[in-house]
């Protein structure tokens, strides 16, 4: 219990650092954004209107009090009104979340899959070619930017293959290319980190010990290294959700999708600072909570985290198991000399 209230106010304090962050940010911006909106001549507002503007939307207040005043509307839900549109802007992420959501988790899934896939390959592989190849991947997908990922996926499949339509695609077609652009630079770090631990789990004696006693390639794999490698994996794949918006921000500004990437690229040309703080909260909130999860899940998959810090200090390096099949082995390794 201890453990978890930790986190959790390590996690409450990381909000509360990075939403004071992101406000004071967007409020150190030059210029005006209501004044750079409304005072166009096109519109023909007067001074009067569009100080009833800035009242309307808080903006007259001292900057402290806009601040405390955002706070309070952010725990009970309301996040302003848009500087562009007036709309509010809760409507607004309301709108547009569902598709990021679909679009962040089919790519982290599809991530997790291909880093996965990429490192037993590069690990176990049959033929040391294959194995080359494949650790070549991580360098080369994590050096290409997303925009260029997601243009070059256009040009090959719709535009020359026409496999998938640009327009008039179904919901499931629209998802195909987006959905591929987000995910190979999020795979890249996984299988890196993947294939860095799986080396290391490999080289402990345990293993070695395991596999003199007669196991198989596949046992190891699946029942000694890959549940110790995919440790360090998980807690990366948390880290990289973070990956996610921002690349989730190019990805639908290239294939126009309706999400909150869009939402982002258009209160960035419109100096929108409502839009962006909620979305900067609303990212964090989703990090956070994404790693906070992590963190809990960790003593679950790992029985030495459960163990309270004295006694884990204390504790023996070595397991009475593995005393145990080391002796075996050195009796197995002892007698076979005697029968030499």
């Amino acid at each position: 219990m201890s453990y978890v209230l930790r986190r959790v106010g390590q996690a409450i304090l990381v909000l509360a650092l990075a939403y004071t962050a992101a406000y004071l940010l967007l409020a150190a911006l030059p210029g005006d954004a209501i004044i750079a909106r409304y005072a166009s001549p096109e519109l023909g507002l007067t001074p009067d209107q569009i100080q009833a503007i800035r009242e309307s939307l808080g903006a007259d207040e001292p900057l402290i009090v806009q601040y405390f005043l955002s706070i309070a509307g952010f725990l009970t839900g309301d996040f302003g009104y848009s500087v562009a549109s007036g709309a509010a802007v809760s409507d607004l992420i309301a709108a547009a979340l569902p598709e990021t959501l679909v679009l962040a988790v089919l790519g982290l899934i599809l991530a997790i899959f291909l880093g996965v896939t990429i490192a037993f390959t590069a690990t176990y592989g049959a033929g040391g070619w294959l194995r080359r190849i494949f650790r070549s991947l991580p360098p080369l997908f994590v050096s290409l930017p997303v925009f260029w990922i997601g243009i070059i996926l256009i040009q090959i499949f719709s535009f020359r293959l026409g496999l998938v339509p640009v327009i008039g695609a179904d919901p499931v077609q629209a998802l195909i290319l987006p959905v591929i652009t987000l995910a190979i630079p999020i795979a890249a770090p996984l299988a890196q980190v993947l294939m860095r631990s799986i080396d290391e789990v490999r080289e402990q004696p345990f293993v070695t010990v395991v596999r003199a006693r007669g196991a198989t390639t596949s046992w190891l794999l699946w029942r000694n290294v890959a549940r110790n490698a995919l440790l360090p994996t998980l807690t990366m794949a948390g880290l990289l959700f973070g990956e996610l918006v921002g690349g989730a921000v190019v990805t639908e500004t290239v294939f126009a999708r309706a999400g909150i990437g869009q939402l982002t690229a258009q209160a960035v040309a419109n100096r929108d600072t409502p839009v962006l703080l909620a979305v900067v909260v609303i990212s964090t909130v989703a990090f956070v909570t994404i790693n906070l999860i992590v963190d809990l899940l960790y003593p679950v998959l790992d029985a030495r985290l459960r163990t309270p810090g004295r006694r884990a200090r204390n504790a023996p390096t070595t397991t009475a198991s593995e005393l145990t099949l080391t002796s075996e082995l050195h009796a197995d390794v002892a007698a076979a000399g005697d029968h030499r």
